[in-house]
């Protein structure tokens, strides 16, 4: 099997090493011989496509690597194109897509670094640090007490690694925890579930809510105005999906307003927001600048893994694991 690599231009911290690619054959040693090429320019892409059998590579080079049409015809002999990200809608409409390729996500990689992101931003606005970051600014020594997260109530919207990382470690807290995605189906690590319908009735009862949902047609602006009002005052908020998720200037208006008592946000519009944007701003407000799912240890690792195991199942005939659904976004 032939398999080709393709890194981005500059990312010192996650290009995918030729010693990293040897150190998952040696994990699943079962996996046999490759001929594997490793490239992050134009040249090398254009040098190894022809024959590649598998590309690994970043969502973001897709539309650009393989316009509507260019496929089969630069790539005769590809089977599997797989990304090293979970969200993939940079990447639609998947029009450029031929059936007979399929498509992986990285879904799995992100999960232990996630969940404890979204713990620590819980703590975080629990303990109020937001306020802090300001008193301290002002050079202002006033005490603000709070209780601990057992039995609050956390509302995570998407129950993928991301939110069922963050749901584990919620529970370990002593939270009510409520996730909401597609249909009602348990998770192991939620008291309760929901489909996506009952989002409206949800709202008002979430001391926190926590956005953790892939970016598809269907979960564009899920967090509305109109919803954001449905949250009951002194709520918090935690955004680790994508920034269209939800409408940011609503969000930056109800914690002026002291409807929204905290938000940490991993995403912003645009991304990165530009010099004197309200974001950096607005009190109450945390931005991480998109870095709460990346482990910089055990990323590429998991991610050759993941791999791994999706191309196991392609040699046995069974299901790939992490396929997309086109018509889904995920």
């Amino acid at each position: 099997m032939r398999i080709h690599v393709q890194n981005p231009p500059n990312d010192p911290h996650f290009e995918i090493t030729e010693a990293q690619w040897n150190a998952a054959l040696a994990r699943h040693p079962d996996m046999g011989p490759m001929a594997v090429s490793f490239a992050r320019d134009d040249e090398g892409f254009a040098r190894a496509i022809g024959e590649a059998e598998v590309l690994l590579t970043w969502t973001r080079q897709l539309r650009a690597r393989f316009p509507k049409g260019a496929l089969p015809g630069l790539a005769p002999r590809l089977k599997v194109i797989a990304t090293t990200s979970a969200g993939l809608d940079p990447a639609a409409p998947f029009d450029w897509l031929p059936d007979e390729v399929a498509l992986l996500n990285n879904r799995g990689a992100h999960g232990d670094k996630a969940g404890e992101f979204g713990i620590m931003a819980i703590l975080m606005l629990h303990t109020r640090m937001p306020a802090f970051f300001e008193q301290q600014r002002r050079e202002e020594w006033k005490p603000i007490f709070t209780s601990t997260l057992e039995g609050r109530r956390v509302l995570i919207i998407g129950l993928g690694a991301l939110g069922g990382g963050i749901a584990r470690r919620a529970r370990a807290f002593g939270m009510r925890v409520i996730g909401v995605r597609n249909g009602a189906n348990p998770h192991p690590d939620c008291d309760e579930t929901h489909p996506a319908e009952a989002l409206d009735s949800l709202l008002p009862g979430a001391d926190f809510l926590v956005l953790a949902c892939p970016l598809t047609e269907r979960t564009r602006n899920i967090l509305s105005r109109e919803r954001i009002a449905l949250l009951p005052p002194g709520a918090r908020l935690v955004n680790m999906a994508r920034g269209p998720i939800w409408d940011q200037e609503a969000v930056l208006d109800a914690l002026d307003a002291g409807h929204l008592e905290g938000c940490v946000t991993d995403v912003t519009v645009p991304e990165p927001p530009p010099p004197g944007h309200r974001i950096w701003k607005t009190p109450g407000m945390v931005v991480t600048p998109h870095i709460s799912a990346d482990d910089l240890v055990r990323y590429n690792d998991r991610t050759l893994d993941i791999l791994m195991e999706n191309l196991r199942a392609l040699r046995e005939g069974r299901p790939l694991p992490n396929r997309v659904d086109p018509a889904r976004g995920y």
